[in-house]
């Protein structure tokens, strides 16, 4: 394996652990704030909404060199979980939050292309999968890591460790990733072009509606597992970590598999698969082990169309291709956003933590539809 692609992966580990940390901290972070748990949640919002303003950020860059975009990029990550871990109220947190997420999705289209250019002919989806890895490890051991330091020493630490952790990229990006050259700048108009085409709104559209349908579960997974399937609160920790599991396996697969058939088919059947378990989840929640085994077949599946869709949107976004591949994070970000609060609906109406699986079919089943309408009319012809 390339070094150059663990480097990416680095920065991917990194950005996943300052995103998904804070759910897991919320209420420590909370207290030592003085704002309730529900206030807290803005820090969750003010991260993804940086998000989405930092993508667009890429068309002020386009004319630099993509590794000097990339240390930057990490280098604003480090600001805003330095001013996270020295933050000493709900509104200085706010801000810190915003910065830390402005890098994120930007980051993802920078480092796409560059994989995809590290890559041998054929297998740039599969190096895309490997620079995705490092958000499927920050489940499986940053964010667990991060919970358990700020149980026993303090959540300010586990951003501190972000920042550490960055300084430790920034090296690896400077010594193992070579100078690219920037894509030919096609002006301002120019990186908007490619959204005149229908195929990267298909793409857009299936990654919000895949992530909203997944998300529409597994924002409520712990409740479902604790007073559906029965197990005990203290056994959630180790049930996240085979979901962990399940991300890491899923994205490597989808980067494999995307070789072999096609990334477009690849990123179909996936959604396809999650449908499936989503409506197995609502009938078979009650059974322990088949719930965790769905549990992980969903988030197999929900890493294993990123790469597919992450290579897809490089290569339909001619003249906006750091644009294009950036705005999959914003369309994996809102459709978080959206599958949590749908998923959240039937709760508020008095039915049990089964039924978001449900409200996640509808979603995942659109997504499926859109993957599906998107290889026949694009990918296919060019097999």
């Amino acid at each position: 394996m390339k070094k150059s692609l663990i480097a990416l992966s680095f920065g991917t580990l990194g950005l996943g652990i300052a995103e998904f940390v804070m759910m897991g901290i919320l209420p420590r972070v909370a207290h030592a704030l003085n704002v309730s748990i529900p206030s807290a949640g803005h820090f969750i919002s003010a991260y993804a909404l940086g998000v989405c303003c930092g993508a667009p950020m890429l068309i002020l860059l386009r004319k630099r060199p993509m590794k000097q975009v990339l240390l930057f990029l990490m280098s604003l990550m480090m600001l805003g979980s330095f001013c996270a871990a020295l933050a000493p109220s709900y509104w200085m947190m706010l801000p810190a939050r915003f910065i830390s997420g402005l890098p994120h999705g930007a980051y993802f289209g920078v480092a796409s292309i560059v994989a995809s250019k590290l890559a041998e002919k054929g297998k740039e989806s599969e190096a895309v999968a490997i620079m995705i890895a490092g958000m499927t490890f920050a489940n499986l051991f940053g964010v667990p890591l991060g919970t358990l330091l700020s149980t026993y020493l303090s959540w300010r630490l586990v951003f501190g460790l972000v920042v550490v952790w960055g300084a430790l990229t920034l090296y690896a990006i400077y010594h193992w990733v070579p100078y690219i050259e920037p894509l030919p700048d096609t002006g301002f108009r120019g990186q908007f072009r490619f959204l005149r085409h229908l195929a990267p709104w298909l793409l857009l559209a299936a990654t919000m509606m895949g992530n909203g349908g997944a998300f529409c579960w597994y924002s409520y997974v712990s409740p479902m597992l604790t007073h559906i399937s029965g197990f005990k609160p203290e056994a959630i920790t180790g049930l996240m970590i085979l979901s962990g599991a399940g991300m890491v396996l899923g994205n490597l697969c989808g980067g494999r598999l995307s070789v072999y058939f096609s990334p477009g088919r690849t990123a179909a059947a996936m959604q396809g698969l999650m449908a499936i378990a989503l409506l197995c989840i609502f009938f078979f929640a009650p059974y322990r082990w088949v719930a965790v085994f769905l549990m992980c077949i969903v988030t197999f599946c929900l890493f294993g169309v990123s790469s597919p869709q992450q290579f897809l949107l490089i290569k339909f976004s001619p003249g906006g291709e750091m644009l294009g591949a950036a705005s999959v994070q914003m369309a994996f970000n809102l459709g978080n956003a959206v599958g949590a609060y749908c998923g959240g609906l039937p709760i508020e109406a008095g039915l049990d933590y089964r039924y978001p699986a449900l409200i996640g079919l509808f979603f995942a089943l659109v997504g499926f539809a859109l993957l599906f309408y998107f290889y026949h009319r694009y990918e296919k012809r060019m097999i």
